[in-house]
């Protein structure tokens, strides 16, 4: 299994070009299952989750070719072509989705355009039980019966398929917005989707339904209208900027100093956390290319932040906050209210000399003079990245185990740091 190794105590400057988000490269992906024409979807992020998906579409039928060059050095990503001419399978095996949530998704589209699906019960990253019934409540009010057996949603839609409704979700979910969204998309009628998740991957996958024929209203607000169509059509799309990319770089630069501009990203898609960041004494420019975020060595000021859906600060941000503030002056507080366990970085902070109390769901951290590098072990997607920014700034040498949880979420994260002066390197497992 590969590890990473990192020598702390290098600035970071020069120039990070961010990747499409994954958070929306996924849905988009899963998108293709509503129409039999190709859907063309740009700037692509090479990742491991981004290859199992299209795994598992294929497993439904879902043909797709790869454009550009992979592992280029242009942050435009690559171009994949998906057509979904033919649906050959309505069921989504425990195998393939356990080992990635977003791939339960896929229920909404299977639904809708074929008026069946069978999903096995979803898996991914362990930071809390994100349950499924939003989902189902969502797609329910569609005119979906839908039963649990031996681990799998079994749904059918009524006969003549879905009809539009009135969709209110108790909580913001991102991910049954997405799902209510795909299969309202080809629903008779309309379909009022409440409370619904602003998260900018979310207008996303609607921008793009709109490139394919569905006609909604709404769009970046909580309250989502849509028209449904008898099919939808092929499109071009290009990935959104990653958010949570960009300020995982912002994060790593304000942590070890330096000056970098990160290429391509998106100051309004995380102001939020940009403005945090300028509360802990950070230089953001925001420009037209991107933002540079400089430190010139000054310590950091200590800050108090809660996670909050969109617009408010991210909880995939959440973790690499936490180790930029270990070496602040003084004492910082971060709640976590989106997942009920997703402090499970915090021991492998503590090895590197972090001193973080946790109460519940809140966390105080007192910010150190000095990290000293030591074996550490990821434990989710942006956990592990967290280890990576406190690596950065740590005294000697630090080792990462289990990267591939990394590379579920980070496109060539150790060469995008590497070029800017880092002392990173992958170590391959043998």
């Amino acid at each position: 299994m590969d590890r990473i190794r990192i020598v702390g105590g290098h600035k970071l400057k020069g120039t990070i070009p961010i990747s499409g988000a994954k958070n929306a490269a996924l849905p988009l992906m899963i998108a293709s299952l509503l129409t039999r024409d190709t859907l063309t979807l740009k700037n692509v992020p090479n990742l491991a989750d981004v290859n199992l998906l299209a795994r598992i579409l294929r497993n439904h039928g879902v043909d797709h070719m790869v454009d550009g060059k992979r592992g280029g050095p242009s942050h435009q990503g690559e171009t994949y072509h998906f057509t979904a001419r033919d649906i050959v399978d309505t069921t989504a095996p425990y195998e393939m989705v356990s080992r990635m949530r977003a791939s339960f998704w896929v229920i909404g589209p299977l639904l809708a355009r074929m008026g069946q699906a069978k999903v096995s019960l979803p898996g991914g990253c362990a930071i809390g039980t994100r349950p499924v019934d939003l989902h189902l409540q969502g797609l329910k009010a569609l005119g979906a019966d839908i039963v649990i057996d031996a681990g799998y949603v079994v749904a059918k839609a009524p006969k003549g398929g879905l009809i539009g409704n009135r969709v209110t979700f108790p909580k913001v979910s991102v991910g049954a917005t997405h799902n209510v969204l795909m299969a309202a998309a080809l629903a008779k009628g309309e379909t009022v989707i409440e409370n619904a998740a602003r998260e900018p991957e979310v207008g996303d996958v609607a921008d793009c339904l709109v490139k394919m024929g569905a006609k909604i209203e709404g769009i970046g607000s909580s309250t989502l209208r849509v028209q449904g169509r008898t099919q939808l059509e092929g499109a071009v799309h290009t990935v959104v900027a990653d958010r949570i990319e960009t300020g995982t770089f912002a994060m790593a630069v304000a942590a070890t100093g330096g000056d970098v501009v990160l290429e391509g990203a998106r100051a309004d898609l995380l102001e939020n956390a940009l403005q945090v960041l300028e509360k802990c004494g950070v230089t953001v420019t925001r420009q037209e290319n991107g933002i540079r975020i400089q430190r010139n060595g000054a310590g950091l000021e200590p800050v108090s932040i809660e996670t909050q859906p969109f617009p408010g600060f991210p909880t995939d941000l959440q973790a690499q906050m936490m180790a930029l503030m270990a070496k602040a002056k003084g004492t910082s507080v971060i709640r976590e209210t989106i997942f009920e366990n997703r402090f499970m970085h915090v021991q492998e902070l503590a090895r590197l000399g972090c001193d973080i109390q946790l109460n519940g769901d809140t966390a105080s951290i007192r910010g150190v003079t000095m990290l000293k590098g030591a074996p550490v072990m990821a434990t989710d997607l942006r956990a592990s990245v967290s280890l990576v920014i406190a690596g950065l700034t740590a005294e000697g040498e630090t080792t990462v185990n289990r990267v591939y949880h990394l590379d579920r979420g980070f496109e060539r994260l150790e060469e995008k740091l590497s070029r800017c002066g880092a002392e990173i390197e992958r170590l391959a497992s043998g």
